[in-house]
């Protein structure tokens, strides 16, 4: 049996390959487990609407999170901070309506579990009930732990996200790289461990080192996601429009974890420019355009 093969759900099995399989049910934790338990590694991406999310799900990506990072790159934000649960949860929405296979993550945005296990229990129910995800991610380890622990108690899968985590840029000051020094790198083993003894998953590792994120995947027996910290993680996610050209980055100075494997900014740019050209020449609509 190849990667990109299955046998019926209906018999117990689960589909051996993550990326590019052809199942027709969704992906579950359960094979992100299956996945762990391989070594087979896995890509992840966010989505933020049905068509974007669509042509990614018939491209075999397995998992995608509708991060809160649409307040940076859908919403015009300037940062993840201002975003909704309003917000999150109609774009969650539309991710799960344009696709078929992929597990959809959704995230709490700030303010939306800080308060307690209670709050983040709420919060989590209505991503889940009204937009149709299949898990849920929330920020933070050892201070997360409680919030994890009620929603796992109570049917709800979590990733956590450890190491930079983006709701809190006001108290970083920025986006340092995570893990550096004994004493930092101590307490982002403690996180991560935290959230796994919770009942996480999975758990993203944002700008960590890539020695000490190597050393949190061989610890845990939950899969590591990375953005930004290093090739041992077990899966890989980055944002979509940042994969894909679109970002346009400050100075154009693309961060150095950021592979852009299009350059679709450009391609759209150019298309609007000719689109626009052809209406001003009065080229567009040609008569094979018209109806009479």
């Amino acid at each position: 049996m190849n990667a990109t093969t299955q046998t019926s759900p209906a018999q117990g099995a689960t589909e051996p390959g993550l990326y590019g399989g052809r199942s027709t049910r969704r992906i579950t934790v359960r094979d992100i487990a299956a996945a762990k338990r391989r070594g087979e590694k896995w890509p992840m991406l966010t989505a933020y609407d049905a068509m974007t999310a669509s042509v990614f799900d018939q491209a075999g990506i397995p998992v995608m999170l509708v991060g809160d990072s649409m307040g940076n790159c859908h919403l015009g934000y300037d940062s993840t901070v201002p975003v909704t649960l309003d917000e999150m949860t109609m774009l969650s929405a539309a991710v799960v309506r344009g696709t078929r296979r992929a597990l959809i993550i959704g995230d709490l945005p700030f303010g939306s579990y800080q308060e307690g296990p209670v709050q983040a229990l709420r919060s989590a129910t209505r991503l889940m009930k009204e937009a149709g995800v299949g898990a849920v991610k929330l920020e933070g380890g050892e201070r997360s732990a409680d919030q994890i622990r009620l929603l796992v108690e109570s049917g709800i899968p979590v990733m956590a996200h450890v190491g930079l985590t983006p709701q809190s840029v006001n108290a970083y000051g920025g986006h340092p790289v995570q893990g550096r020094g004994e004493e930092a790198a101590q307490q982002l083993l403690r996180d991560a461990k935290a959230v796994q003894n919770a009942g996480a998953f999975a758990v993203v590792l944002e700008l960590v080192t890539a020695e000490l994120a190597a050393e949190v995947t061989r610890s845990l027996h939950i899969p590591t996601v990375g953005i930004g910290s290093g090739a041992e993680c077990d899966a890989q996610v980055l944002v979509w429009t940042d994969m894909a050209g679109m970002t346009d980055w400050p100075g154009g100075r693309v961060p150095r974890f950021v592979k852009e494997y299009a350059r679709l900014r450009e391609v759209l740019g150019d298309a609007a420019k000719a689109f626009a050209e052809d209406v001003v020449a009065g080229a567009y609509p040609a008569e094979g355009h018209s109806f009479h």
